[in-house]
């Protein structure tokens, strides 16, 4: 297991894949039996993305063959898809992820985005946390987070990232979010979107 990112330049990604582009994810292989997601960046926004040509930025992930949870909550009958156990599991497994984003690594990691949509299902439907386009690093002693304008998803967003009158971002909207995608497998429905 790599301790640390591999830096590829943009030729090995074109190889990798077979293809080109931005803003796409492709399936690509780098080698007969490791199968990796590539995720080509369109836009460059804040600490997202590892270069090695100049302005062209690509993130490499572990190929995930069962999608993401959003698929098995969409389809309202995820408890007979995958059973309560799995379900429970998975549901473990992202509450572990997010300790290791909050506690785990040298800075915290709040990722402001904990949806059915980023959390990406591995061949055992083991959860990964996906997409951290909204995520911010603050340092492990921060106990306020301060932003410029809300970030997440609308249904899944903690009050006080919305509206600053509820109180001050804590690492805690994570949790919030979480709490929400928690209801969404155990109600077997898409979460409702407020009206903006």
């Amino acid at each position: 297991m790599a301790l640390r990112p591999t830096r590829y330049s943009y030729a090995d990604i074109k190889k990798i894949t077979d293809k080109g582009g931005y803003g796409t994810v492709y399936k690509g292989k780098l080698s007969s039996q490791i199968l990796v997601a590539v995720k080509v960046l369109k836009i460059f926004k804040g600490n997202v993305g590892y270069c090695a040509d100049g302005y062209r930025r690509a993130l490499v992930y572990e190929f995930l063959p069962n999608d993401s949870l959003k698929k098995f909550i969409s389809s309202g009958n995820q408890s007979r898809t995958l059973g309560w156990e799995k379900l429970q599991q998975i549901a473990i497994g992202i509450a572990k992820g997010l300790d290791y984003l909050h506690q785990g690594c040298n800075q915290q990691i709040l990722h402001f985005d904990i949806k059915p949509h980023n959390i990406l299902l591995d061949h055992n439907f083991s959860p990964k946390v996906s997409d951290f386009v909204l995520a911010k690093l603050c340092s492990k002693d921060q106990s306020v987070v301060f932003m410029t304008a809300a970030r997440g998803t609308i249904g899944y967003i903690a009050p006080e990232v919305f509206w600053r009158n509820y109180g001050n971002v804590l690492y805690k909207a994570d949790v919030y979010s979480f709490d929400m995608l928690l209801i969404d497998i155990v109600g077997g429905r898409k979460n409702v979107r407020v009206a903006e």
